[in-house]
């Protein structure tokens, strides 16, 4: 962990250093942030009574929060942004036993980018990008519950990149490093061992006895790529999406790995609204094991659709 906490006190250090080196003038700088906070909740409730197509009682919660803070001046930008969510499902009545409560999303991700403007009238900037992905809870495979497939930090993702950032209005970003890292974390002894998430697996002797514990952290040096586009479709649609794409250089440059996701939303009123979300993966290191036993890299899909209570905080009026 000693490397994933030097990485961290090095992008600190650079972020003070910008902002000290940032123009300086005596009126109110609290304008050059735009602060915005999204809160919501979706919940769905089913129960069945005699009913001859089958179905199990059941109760579904989801809880997610986004932010962002970016601060703008002159020639110097910083953007950041932080989404949340966690949420599970529970089957109710006695005929489900003792079951307990299945995760059905879980995701902690921050990511940050400073930047420093070329060409006063170009939308173009060399820029610093960090990001970070984990989760919260353990994760499992069901039906299996006693089987840990996941945890806090295993994975853990942390990617850090210096490059070009193409910002030619609010709604589309395009940042393009050729000198980008990314570490995969997996600060869990049983998921090592195992050579979980792509890092290296744990050796063992003839007889089973452990001789080289599974490591922790998994390096990678290649060339990295985000794409960011959002806005509103129409009246009360919006939509925000984002394409990360890594090549390797050290290990199958060829191997892409896919981190793309968009988000619907649907909104009614001040509070209450609905919202889609579809995400896709594909990592060639990650080993997924499927139904009929083969194991192998998969491609990874998730869709998640709600209906809830929604709210959102800004310190600015927004303009269309």
């Amino acid at each position: 962990m000693y490397k994933i906490t030097l990485i961290i006190l090095s992008f600190y250090c650079f972020v003070t250093y910008s902002q000290e080196k940032a123009p300086k003038i005596s009126e109110d700088t609290t304008k050059n942030w735009k602060l915005t906070s999204l809160y919501g909740a979706n919940g769905t409730q089913s129960s069945f009574v005699n009913w001859n197509a089958g179905g199990r009682n059941n109760i579904s919660i989801l809880g997610y929060f986004s932010g962002s803070a970016n601060y703008e001046k002159r020639k110097f930008k910083w953007v950041n942004d932080l989404d949340v969510s966690l949420g599970g499902l529970q089957y109710i009545g006695k005929e489900n036993g003792n079951e307990g409560l299945q995760k059905t999303d879980d995701k902690i991700e921050l990511s940050t980018t400073i930047g420093q403007k070329l060409n006063k009238n170009e939308a173009l900037y060399v820029s610093l990008l960090g990001g970070f992905k984990t989760q919260i809870l353990d994760g499992f495979a069901y039906p299996n519950d006693s089987v840990r497939i996941s945890t806090w930090l295993a994975p853990g993702y942390l990617n850090c990149a210096l490059g070009v950032d193409y910002v030619p209005n609010d709604n589309f970003t395009l940042f393009v490093s050729p000198f980008g890292s990314k570490f995969t974390i997996v600060n869990d002894t049983v998921l090592a061992n195992a050579g979980a998430f792509g890092v290296q697996a744990a050796t063992y002797d003839g007889n089973g006895a452990l001789v080289t514990a599974g490591r922790k952290l998994r390096s990678e040096f290649g060339a990295y790529m985000k794409m960011s586009f959002n806005r509103e479709l129409m009246k009360n649609i919006e939509m925000k999406s984002t394409v990360e794409l890594f090549s390797n250089y050290l290990d199958q440059p060829q191997n892409i790995d896919v981190n793309a996701d968009i988000l619907f939303t649907f909104k009614v009123n001040n509070w209450f609204s609905s919202s889609l979300n579809w995400t896709a993966i594909y990592d060639d290191d990650i080993q997924i094991q499927l139904s009929n036993g083969k194991v192998g890299p998969r491609f990874q899909f998730k869709s998640v659709l709600g209906l809830g209570i929604s709210y959102t905080l800004r310190n600015y009026t927004e303009t269309k």
